[in-house]
């Protein structure tokens, strides 16, 4: 009797072991795409409002609005500035900074890494008060370059310390080979360390983009003139005065903005995948 009473026990415990995460996900699934499904109706709408609903008639002149505007190209142009602009800078500066760092005994590299990954914990908004009035002091502000260099600056923390993991991951003997060969330390990192990195290199790149093409705080406060606004910023736009806003143009605007990174994400995912498993297996 004891055993005929457990196993029912057993197996209900089973199915609630399966069935309840199954619905935390599907509820958590489900909370994002209803937005998700609000964008794309209201992009096809003329009146879009607040409410789920299906449009009467789809239409694309939110889209056609939106791609044709002057001020809308000038916008994601400039965010394609910074993003892609930090994203090269990133993974140039951060490699040759990790390349010491994984292959030399420094002294103090220990402390050095600490401070790094301090650095990774330190919020943007702490700084920025203080960055603002640097800026001001030497007269940098409303410059895509040194927002740039900024933007760079801020994400070095996070990229030197993965590309580190990332070059510790690749044997040294291969370098090795390549000297005795006669190759210099920087051909060995072009022509042996960079390529087996690739990655990596990705991994941090696409992390780099994204993070700059969604920053919002950091262009907003370096730069005012209008013109050198990015489209994370200028999304403000579609908000009106008196509480109206176009919600057709600004799902448009929304699913466009977007693309960008969603196109980048695809393109390196399987980099991206690799770089994951590749740092894994580092030594540390």
């Amino acid at each position: 009797m004891e055993d005929k009473a457990w196993k029912p026990k057993k197996l209900n415990r089973f199915i609630l072991g399966r069935t309840l995460p199954n619905a935390i996900l599907a509820l958590i699934g489900l909370l994002f795409f209803i937005p998700l499904l609000w964008l794309v109706l209201a992009s096809l709408d003329s009146n879009a409002t607040l409410a789920l609903k299906i449009p009467d008639a789809l239409t694309a002149d939110n889209y056609v609005s939106t791609l044709t505007s002057s001020a809308n190209q000038r916008s994601f142009g400039n965010g394609l500035i910074l993003a892609l602009g930090q994203a090269l800078l990133v993974v140039v500066v951060a490699g040759l900074a990790s390349y010491p760092l994984s292959r030399y005994q420094l002294r103090y590299k220990r402390p050095f890494m600490y401070v790094i990954l301090f650095s990774t914990g330190l919020p943007i908004t702490a700084v920025m008060v203080p960055v603002y009035r640097f800026f001001l002091y030497f007269q940098l502000q409303d410059s895509l370059f040194f927002t740039v260099l900024f933007l760079t600056a801020s994400a070095l923390p996070y990229s030197i310390w993965m590309m580190k993991n990332f070059m510790d991951s690749v044997p040294i003997e291969l370098e090795e080979a390549a000297w005795v060969d006669g190759a210099s330390i920087w051909t060995s990192l072009r022509i042996v360390v960079a390529p087996l990195m690739l990655p990596g290199i990705f991994t941090i790149g696409i992390f780099a983009f994204a993070g700059s093409w969604g920053n919002f705080l950091v262009p907003f406060i370096l730069l005012q003139s209008p013109e050198k606004l990015p489209a994370a910023v200028t999304v403000y736009q579609y908000f009106g005065q008196n509480g109206i806003v176009q919600y057709g143009k600004l799902a448009a605007f929304s699913i466009i903005y977007t693309l960008p990174a969603v196109a980048l994400y695809v393109f390196g995912q399987r980099f991206m995948s690799q770089g994951f498993s590749f740092g894994g297996a580092s030594k540390g």
